[in-house]
C-alpha cells in the first residue's frame, strides 16, 4: 500500500541560545542552506549535563531550513523491524529485518518473500540481522555482505557474512561467516552492525562494546574487537595498510577504537573521509570523522552520563591523545544509519549528511563545511517514527526504514 504524506517540515523558529554556534550564511559549493541565527538550535530540551563543548559549534549549532519543497511518502508499512537498507544496481532496495529475514523492495513498495539461506541470528535485545551492502561488482558476481548477531556456545558476537544472491532471488547461496568480532559475550546489547565498502573494495565494519560494565573497557583494548571500527577484505582478513598491522598485542583488522556503539558509517563523497555516528549513554551521542589509528575516547571521555544519572568514569570530556567528536547531542539523537546525499534530486542537499534518529523520531540533516557542522535541520518529525537506516537510491531519492515497519521515500515534491 502506498500512501503519500505531506511531510514538509518547516524550519521552526527557536529562541534557545546556541553554544558558540556560527552565525550568518553558509554559501559553500556543496549546499545552498542558510544558517540563520533567528532559527536558533533545533534542540530545545534541556541538556542532561552542564558539560561545556571543547570548541564553538560542537553542539547545538543554528538551524537551517530547506527551501526546496519536499515530501516523505510511505511506500510500505509491511516490514517487520527493518534494520538495514541498501540499493541494488537496478534501483531496487535490499532490506534486512531484525528477526533474520532479508527482502527486496521495489521503489513502489512491493516486497519480496523472505530470502532464505542466511545463517541463524540471535534477534534478542539489540541483536538480529543488521547492516547490509552489495559487492561493488554485484552485477557480475551477485555477492551480498551483511552483519548479524551470531549465537555462539560462549555467548553472542557481531559477525560478518557473505553469500551469492541466487538468479531467482529466492535464496542466498553459499552463505559463509568471514569474520567474528571476539570475544563473545552473554549479553544482547551494543553490537554496532554497520558495513560499508571503501574505495579499495575493502569492508569497513562497526562493532559495539556490548554495553556491560564488564566489557566496556575493551573499547580501549587493541587486543579486543569490541568497540571498534574494523577494516577487512572480502575474505574477512585484515586489510592492507591498517594502522596496527605488525604491532604486538594489537588486532591488525582494527581501524579505530574507543567507540561505544557505532550504528552509522558513511564516506563523505566530497572528501573521501569516513564518518560515523555512535550512541552515547544519557547524552553524548557523537558524530566523528574517523582517522586510522585514532582513539575516540569511550569510556574515558564522554559528553554523557550513566542512565541512572552518575558520571561515567571520572566524568571528564577532554584528554590529550583522545579525539573529540566533530559534533555531539545532549539530550540524545539516538543516531542509527547515516548517508551522505549526492544532490541529484534536491541540489541544496548536496553532500549533506542525513542521520536516522530513533528516540528523537526524526531524520537529522547535517550541513558540514571544512569538517565542522554549520547547520542542522529536523526532517519528518511529524511522522513520529524511529528511523533506523537510510540510503540514497539510484534515482537520487532518499529511502529510509523505521523500527515499526515503514519504508519511506524522501524526495522533491
Amino acid at each position: 500500500m502506498k500512501k503519500s504524506l505531506q511531510a514538509i517540515i518547516a524550519g521552526t523558529s527557536f529562541v534557545l541560545a546556541s553554544c558558540g554556534a556560527p552565525s550568518g550564511q553558509h554559501t559553500g559549493a556543496d549546499s545552498t542552506a542558510t544558517a540563520d541565527t533567528s532559527l536558533g538550535p533545533v534542540e530545545t530540551k534541556n541538556p542532561n549535563t552542564d558539560y561545556k563543548p571543547a570548541f564553538p559549534g560542537q553542539t547545538r549549532v543554528n538551524g537551517v531550513k530547506t527551501t526546496t519543497p519536499y515530501e516523505g511518502t510511505v511506500l510500505s508499512d509491511s516490514l517487520e523491524n527493518p534494520w538495514g537498507i541498501t540499493s541494488l544496481p537496478d534501483g531496487r532496495l535490499l532490506i534486512t529485518e531484525k528477526k533474520g529475514v532479508l527482502r527486496i523492495a521495489t521503489i513502489s513498495g512491493q516486497l519480496s518473500q523472505p530470502i532464505t539461506g542466511l545463517p541463524k541470528v540471535n534477534p534478542d535485545g539489540q541483536g538480529g540481522l543488521l547492516g547490509i551492502r552489495v559487492d561493488p561488482d554485484f552485477q557480475t558476481n551477485r555477492m551480498v555482505y551483511w552483519v548479524f548477531s551470531e549465537p555462539r556456545p560462549d555467548g553472542n558476537l557481531t559477525a560478518v557474512a557473505k553469500g551469492k544472491l541466487s538468479a531467482d532471488e529466492k535464496t542466498i547461496e553459499g552463505a559463509t561467516v568471514i569474520y567474528r568480532a571476539t570475544p563473545a559475550f552473554k549479553g544482547t546489547l551494543h553490537y554496532g552492525g554497520r558495513i560499508v565498502f571503501d574505495k579499495e573494495g575493502n569492508l569497513v565494519v562497526s562493532t559495539g562494546e556490548r554495553s556491560d560494565l564488564q566489557t566496556r573497557p575493551q573499547a580501549q583494548q587493541l587486543s579486543s574487537a569490541l568497540g571498534k571500527v574494523l577494516r577487512i577484505t572480502k575474505e574477512g582478513k585484515p586489510a592492507a595498510g591498517n594502522p596496527f598491522a605488525g604491532q604486538a598485542d594489537a588486532r591488525p583488522e582494527i581501524y579505530s577504537y574507543g567507540h561505544r556503539n557505532v550504528q552509522g558509517l558513511a564516506f563523505n563523497p566530497a572528501t573521501g573521509d569516513l564518518w560515523e555516528t555512535e550512541f552515547g549513554p544519557r547524552g553524548g551521542d557523537e558524530l566523528n570523522r574517523i582517522e586510522p589509528g585514532k582513539n575516540y575516547g569511550w569510556p574515558t571521555i564522554t559528553y554523557g552520563i550513566e542512565y541512572k544519572g552518575d558520571k561515567v568514569g571520572d566524568g571528564i570530556q577532554q584528554k590529550e591523545g583522545l579525539e573529540q567528536p566533530v559534533y555531539y547531542w545532549d539530550p540524545v539523537l539516538s543516531p542509527s544509519g547515516i548517508t551522505f546525499y549526492s544532490g541529484k534530486g534536491i541540489p541544496e542537499w548536496k553532500n549533506n549528511l542525513f542521520i536516522c534518529g530513533l528516540s528523537s523520531i526524526h531524520i537529522a540533516r547535517i550541513v558540514i563545511e571544512n569538517n565542522k557542522v554549520v547547520g542542522e535541520e529536523m526532517l519528518l518529525l511529524k511522522e513520529e517514527q524511529r528511523f533506523r537506516d537510510i540510503t540514497e537510491g539510484a534515482d537520487g531519492v532518499l529511502y529510509a526504514v523505521t523500527d515499526n515497519g515503514r519504508l519511506y521515500s524522501i524526495h522533491k515534491k
